[in-house]
């Protein structure tokens, strides 16, 4: 650019209070990365739920059970095409402060059907199906105990359950690991833990013949709203009456059990860009009044008011773009580099959307806080300029 010596020159005059406004962009910019991960973190199940899948679960609550001989029934719903359940397990491995991860029962077979974004290889389905005590073990949960406990496949791992207490005639319960399965859609989880429910039903002392919940694909999704309808006049009235919903309606329900996370994040942002951009625009009032008589001599060198009008935004914009890639950029590698909070936020990445957003907000904070000063520069007189400081 013709003028950008003359842009980074205007930068550098005053290095200190460039550095400081760089710093205050860079940190709102960080914090930006931050909270954008832990909202998918949170709200991540919603993106990427399937569409043609819906969750019944017990009509009061989550903890609830129902009956697993509720599977052939809704299998008869029509319109359904597909049944699988789970129930949570609250599996630790030694220590319950690190090594609490999401662990489940499940059908292996109609498990795998029913959630297409999980790869399990052939030879890895045949050993869980013929392994009574098997378990697969997701990528992401694999790699972590395989660094700090040795995990591998075959490896025989006794699990405690807060829940459901020790296993009848056994002092734990304890899995063979069979195997480990992937995702093939960003966001979908590779940090649970999957072992049979035959073997899990019949070691249990409470609650034989229950499940946690239901999953349930649908033929086509448009009748999904009918079709849990349907589901729920089944059992009504019934000791276990049901609330069917749809995945993503499921999910958003129990992110906002802990608040409106979009809410607070926009709260949050809302304040810190606001405090930025008080900041950013007096650090370019206070450059443009400093440049007084220099941007009369500029104009009575023949700049026009618009060339200077375009310079000031420019280096606004260029301040802007120097702090809040950079905010952006260290977010990006210190998200993607390590979770620090694998098994609460097992979905803690940044999204590219994000990533879109944080550079128009970066333009957009060059252009409004360079937007006054411009106008004044733009305005300003020669006359007046070369008095003002004379």
């Amino acid at each position: 650019m013709k003028y950008f010596s003359l842009i980074w020159g205007n930068l550098k005059r005053r290095k200190l209070r460039t550095i400081l406004t760089l710093l205050s962009i860079l940190v709102a910019f960080l914090l930006f990365a931050f909270l954008c991960a832990m909202t998918e973190a949170f709200t991540g199940g919603v993106s990427i739920a399937g569409a043609d899948r819906l969750m019944v679960r017990h009509k009061v609550s989550i903890i609830q059970t129902l009956p697993v001989s509720y599977t052939n029934r809704i299998a008869a719903i029509p319109g359904v095409s597909g049944v699988t359940h789970q129930t949570w397990f609250g599996g630790i491995y030694q220590d319950p402060k690190e090594n609490f991860f999401a662990t489940m029962p499940v059908e292996p077979e109609s498990f795998a059907k029913m959630y297409n974004e999980f790869v399990v290889a052939p030879d890895v389905m045949q050993a869980w199906q013929k392994t009574r005590n098997g378990a697969i073990v997701g990528k992401a949960l694999m790699d972590r105990m395989a660094a700090k406990h040795g995990w591998k496949v075959g490896s025989r791992v006794p699990i405690t359950s807060p829940i459901w207490g020790e296993p009848a005639n056994q002092p734990a319960w304890e899995f063979e690991i069979v195997g480990v399965y992937d995702v093939n859609k960003k966001g979908a989880d590779n940090t649970s833990f999957y072992f049979r429910y035959d073997y899990f039903d019949e070691a249990r002392e409470k609650g034989k013949g229950e499940v946690g919940w239901y999953s349930v694909r649908v033929a086509n999704p448009d009748n999904a709203a009918a079709i849990a309808k349907r589901i729920d006049e089944e059992f009504a009235n019934s000791p276990y009456e049901t609330k069917a919903e749809t995945e993503a309606a499921a999910a958003q329900g129990f992110a906002q059990q802990v608040g409106d996370i979009g809410t607070i994040m926009v709260a949050v942002l809302s304040a810190v860009f606001f405090t930025i951009l008080l900041v950013a625009g007096n650090t370019m009032s206070q450059a443009v009044r400093e440049r007084t008589e220099e941007l009369g001599v500029l104009k009575a060198m023949g700049f026009t008011n618009e060339l200077v009008l375009i310079l000031v935004m420019v280096e606004s914009c260029v301040l802007a773009a120097l702090g809040g890639f950079a905010g952006l950029g260290l977010g990006w590698a210190i998200i993607s580099a390590k979770n620090p909070v694998p098994d609460l936020l097992p979905n803690f990445f940044l999204p590219e959307k994000y990533v879109v957003i944080g550079a128009v907000i970066v333009l957009a904070l060059g252009i409004v806080a360079g937007a006054a000063p411009a106008i004044q520069a733009m305005r300003l007189r020669i006359a007046e300029a070369l008095r003002r400081n004379g």
